[in-house]
């Protein structure tokens, strides 16, 4: 048995792992950057150690200062988490050197599935089905775009050491290759130190549909079954469920046979996971999936599949590290149907771009049946621009698969994130977009939804809870929800109105509130809602609005920020500052500058000084995060100044490209 555990990670798995070696009786060590020294699981463990700086290359991925802590601590075992050095043969090599437990495969089943063009010839090798590609040693550039030609497009380029999206490009044409494949190798080159690459044939509407898998020392392997996470945006994941929808009992033996045999041919001991890629354009059939990579450790996703198994996957990593068995195949059964969130810290808004700072309002949805929140963060704490931007894993299990979606909804609505931008609302249009919820997936549905999944920058519905907050209107309401009772200006054969003008990322927002019978009537701009049946009451720090509005019960709170309120309403989270009159010439040059949205490293101008310009058109590409973030004109023009080179860091707010209008520039 394991007395001692090191986590050799940080943020929400190192927690997972923690809860779950406290409730064995493990004790407890952390890691940490001096980034995280005040970190939730730094706190939480039993000891910890400081590695270093706070980016990962000076901390969480020094192996031999992890083995020194794990020595001088006296752990006889370390969990590896998910990313980091969770893949790192190597760094299993050294444990075993050390005569420390790596709670994970061997380093020779790591070698084996780490390059995915090795990998894919093993496969075949055991006779795994696999997707028709280029797997060869040979990297030149024309080499490359002559098999993609040969392959045919649409085309994946994918890095041979890849994971997590990055290192992967789709590509529709020949005439686009040579440029996808010269950013997939840079990508990939800073993300693994390898930017070699593989080719494979694109499945028009394809699934993402895995397999876990579980072995022990004595040779046994069995599947937890499979989870689908179609729901993806630049390659990772978004939403995950399990069971895979419309799967037959055929298919599912035929997958997970293939998922055993894949594990079974490196001699798999641990949590693994077999990724498969599906063609989704008809019935899920026996003929129709195709190996795509194995992932040596657990995944982000695996609540998904304790909830519908009812194991804890984490102490099953641990009885098998030290030299336990799996449990007997027939002995797992599956429970109605679960679904995992990610929310991450960006601004679907503005593209994605990643958001960082401080979480000065952070409340997480109520936890309990059926409800799970794994988190790394807690209020007071920061989104820091060294690691990965996920700020929560927000898990629901339910008897089917609709409910369960409601329920993740339903979570989502309870959500507070002030001021880091969040992914929460279009978390929350994707779960309940009337295609997810009839199945119809495809890991191009965001893609192909992403008008419809991305919210308007300001809702109706959350001005008026902005107006009636701003306002403080509840010491004239005399205990009915009227506004309109006040002696305001309300005149005879005139709809009794409210008008109120915000600040809303810098633009000046017009907020109208009329009464129309027994309904309110909020008009934003040209957006437009009926609000029904609303009530008031206090919260901790401002007010609790409930109403029906578009069809919807809808609960919102309202609390006074910084120079206005945060209204936080089915995941959006909008400030509605009080009015500036300087707002308006801010918005103005907002237009004529690109100004970096994050700090990070300059990895391409585009442009030159002199050069006219397209709306959308790429001008720079920043670093930051670990992606890569292509900064675009925000209309026609001409580049006036450059304030930028390769290489360079920037911080946020910089001006990087002044940009002037066509009609100022001589023809």
């Amino acid at each position: 048995m394991i007395k001692t555990l090191l986590i050799a990670n940080r943020g929400e798995i190192a927690r997972r792992v923690m809860r779950t070696a406290k409730r064995m009786g493990i004790r407890t060590v952390a890691v940490y950057s001096e980034a995280d020294a005040d970190a939730p699981h730094v706190r939480e463990a039993d000891e910890s150690i400081l590695l270093g700086p706070a980016p990962a290359a000076e901390s969480y991925l020094l192996g031999e200062k992890i083995i020194e802590a794990a020595i001088v601590t006296g752990a006889d075992a370390i969990h590896p988490g998910y990313g980091f050095l969770s893949e790192n043969a190597a760094f299993a090599d050294a444990c075993a050197t050390n005569n420390i437990i790596f709670v994970g495969p061997s380093a020779d089943a790591i070698r084996a599935m780490g390059l995915k063009d090795r990998a894919k010839a093993l496969m075949e090798e055991a006779g795994v089905p696999v997707t028709p590609g280029y797997h060869g040693e040979n990297q030149d550039p024309d080499h490359l775009a002559a098999e993609a030609g040969r392959i045919g497009y649409p085309v994946l380029i994918k890095a041979v050491a890849g994971g997590g999206g990055k290192g992967m490009r789709k590509v529709e044409a020949a005439a686009d290759f040579l440029a996808a494949l010269d950013s997939c190798k840079r990508e990939s080159s800073k993300s693994f130190g390898d930017d070699r690459v593989l080719i494979e044939k694109f499945i028009t509407n394809p699934r993402h549909i895995e397999v876990q898998v579980f072995g022990d020392s004595r040779g046994r392997v069995i599947h937890l079954y499979e989870r689908d996470c179609s729901l993806q945006r630049r390659h990772q994941k978004v939403i995950e469920e399990a069971p895979a929808p419309g799967m037959t009992p055929n298919v599912r033996q035929a997958m997970c046979s293939a998922a055993i045999n894949a594990a079974k041919a490196v001699d798999y001991v641990g949590a693994g996971t077999v990724e498969f890629i599906v063609d989704g354009s008809g019935e899920l059939r026996e003929d129709g999936f195709f190996f795509m990579e194995m992932n040596t450790r657990l995944q982000v996703e695996h609540p998904v599949t304790e909830m519908v198994t009812g194991l804890d996957l984490v102490e099953l990593q641990l009885k098998v590290a030290a030299g336990g068995s799996v449990p007997e195949q027939d002995t797992i059964r599956l429970n109605g149907h679960a679904m995992e969130a990610r929310l991450y810290a960006e601004d679907p808004v503005a593209g994605f771009l990643p958001s960082t700072g401080p979480l000065e309002r952070l409340e997480f949805p109520q936890t309990g049946s059926g409800r799970r929140v794994d988190t790394g963060v807690e209020e007071g704490g920061e989104v820091s621009l060294h690691y990965d931007p996920m700020i929560a894993k927000l898990i629901v299990h339910a008897d089917t698969r609709g409910n369960a979606a409601q329920s993740l909804a339903a979570m989502i609505d309870e959500l507070v994130v002030y001021p880091v931008r969040t992914n929460a609302a279009f978390l929350r249009r994707a779960t309940l977009h009337e295609d997810f919820l009839a199945a119809r997936l495809s890991t191009g549905f965001i893609e192909a939804n992403l008008e419809a999944l991305i919210p308007a920058t300001v809702h109706p519905v959350d001005g008026a809870f902005a107006l009636l907050g701003a306002l403080d209107l509840r010491p004239i309401l005399g205990g009915a929800l009227d506004p309109f009772e006040a002696a305001d200006g309300w005149r005879l054969n005139a709809q009794p109105r409210v008008e109120h003008r915000f600040e809303v990322a810098d633009e000046i927002v017009a907020v109208t509130l009329s009464k129309t019978g027994r309904s309110l009537v909020v008009r934003v701009g040209d957006g437009i809602a009926d609000i029904k049946d609303l009530a008031i009451e206090d919260s901790a720090r401002g007010y609790a609005f409930a109403a029906r509005a578009e069809g919807e019960d809808l609960r919102a709170v309202c609390e006074p920020v910084g120079e206005g309120v945060l209204v936080a309403c089915q995941g959006r989270a909008t400030v509605f500052a009080f009015e500036n009159p300087e707002a308006a010439a801010d918005a103005l040059e907002a237009g004529n500058v690109i100004k970096a949205p994050m700090p990070g490293k300059v990895l391409a101008v585009n442009v030159k000084a002199g050069d006219r310009v397209t709306k959308g058109q790429a001008l720079v590409v920043l670093e930051a995060m670990k992606m890569e973030h292509a900064l675009a004109a925000p209309r026609d023009g001409v580049i006036g100044e450059l304030s930028v080179e390769v290489g360079g860091q920037v911080g946020e707010g910089d001006v990087l490209v002044a940009l002037e209008a066509l009609e100022d520039v001589p023809a």
